[in-house]
C-alpha cells in the first residue's frame, strides 16, 4: 500500500508565559494539571501531518478532501515525532508517533465528502459580529447547547499565511507563499478556538478532536468569517467539553471548510 511519513521536532508554537490567551501551552499552568512541559497546539501538530496527505491524496485534498483527527497523548517542545500516513482503498489512516512508539494522534483522511458531514450543524448566523469589551464566563451550566456563536471576523494576509508556514509548520512549498498563497489547513482547524472566545471567556482549554471537510479554496489575502453553533456539552471523567460545529466563510460568502471542534474547556488538575 502507497505510504507517505514526515518527521519533525516538536517545538513550541508560541510565547512560554501564563499571560497567553491558553495557558496550558506555557510551563508554568502545564505543571498545575499534571504535564511535565507546556502543551504544544493540537492544532499545529495536526497540521504537521498534512504534507503527507496531499502526498497521497494530492492537491485536490486541500479544496474537496476530509480529515478526522483525535488527539491523544500530549506533544512537548523537543519530542521528536513521526507521522506515518497508508493509503488503503482511497483513505489514508495515519497517525503520529514519538518515542517508544507512543501514538499522541491518529485519524484518517480522503477525497470527497466524508460520510459524517451531513451530521455536522451549519451555523445560521454568518454575518462577522465585533467583539465587545466583556465576555461571560463558559460553563457547564450555562453552556449555550443548541445555539450559535458571534461569527468572528478574520483578515489573512498573504504575508500571514506565508509566516504561519514557515515559523509554525516548516513548510516552504510554494503553495503557502507567493503573492496569491493558500490558507494552510492547519490554520483554519486553528480558527475555531478564537471563534469560541469570541463569545465565551475561559482557559485553560485542551484540544481533542476535530473533523474537518474542505469546501473550496481557501486563499489568504481576504477577510474570512468563522461562524460556531455549540453542539453540545458534557462531563468526562472530570473534564468539561464542549462540541462546537464551525463554517469557515470566504470573503464572498463562499463557504470553505466545515469543522466539528471538540474541547476540554475546563480541564480536571490531576497530579
Amino acid at each position: 500500500m502507497p505510504a507517505a511519513t514526515r518527521t519533525i521536532t516538536a517545538f513550541l508554537d508560541g510565547e512560554d508565559s501564563p499571560d497567553i490567551s491558553n495557558p496550558i501551552h506555557s510551563t508554568a499552568v502545564a505543571a498545575e494539571y499534571g504535564f511535565r512541559a507546556a502543551l504544544v497546539g493540537g492544532v499545529t501538530v495536526y497540521g504537521w501531518c498534512v504534507p503527507t496527505f496531499i502526498e497521497l491524496l494530492g492537491e485536490d485534498w486541500l479544496d474537496t478532501g476530509w480529515v478526522e483527527v483525535n488527539f491523544r497523548r500530549p506533544v512537548y517542545p523537543g519530542d521528536e515525532m513521526t507521522v506515518t500516513a497508508t493509503l488503503d482503498g482511497g483513505v489514508a489512516a495515519f497517525e503520529m508517533t514519538k518515542a517508544a512508539d507512543e501514538r499522541c494522534l491518529w485519524g484518517s483522511a480522503g477525497l470527497g465528502q466524508a460520510d459524517w458531514l451531513a451530521e455536522l450543524v451549519i451555523p445560521e448566523r454568518r454575518v462577522a459580529e465585533p467583539r465587545p469589551g466583556s465576555l461571560p464566563r463558559l460553563t457547564l451550566a450555562e453552556a449555550p447547547v443548541g445555539q450559535d456563536l458571534r461569527p468572528m471576523p478574520v483578515p489573512h494576509s498573504a504575508a500571514e499565511a506565508s509566516d504561519y508556514a514557515s515559523r509554525l509548520q516548516r513548510d516552504e512549498h510554494p503553495r503557502w507563499h507567493g503573492d496569491s498563497p493558500r490558507a494552510h489547513p492547519g490554520w483554519l482547524a486553528a480558527r475555531m478556538t478564537p471563534m469560541i472566545h469570541h463569545s465565551y471567556d475561559y482557559k485553560p482549554a485542551i484540544h481533542t478532536r476535530s473533523r474537518i471537510q474542505h469546501l473550496a479554496r481557501a486563499s489568504a489575502g481576504q477577510l474570512f468569517t468563522v461562524t460556531g453553533h455549540m453542539v453540545r456539552a458534557f462531563d468526562g471523567k472530570g473534564h468539561h467539553y464542549s462540541e462546537v460545529d464551525g463554517s469557515i466563510l470566504a470573503e464572498d460568502g463562499t463557504e470553505v471548510a466545515r469543522i466539528r471542534h471538540t474541547t476540554i474547556f475546563r480541564p480536571a488538575k490531576r497530579v
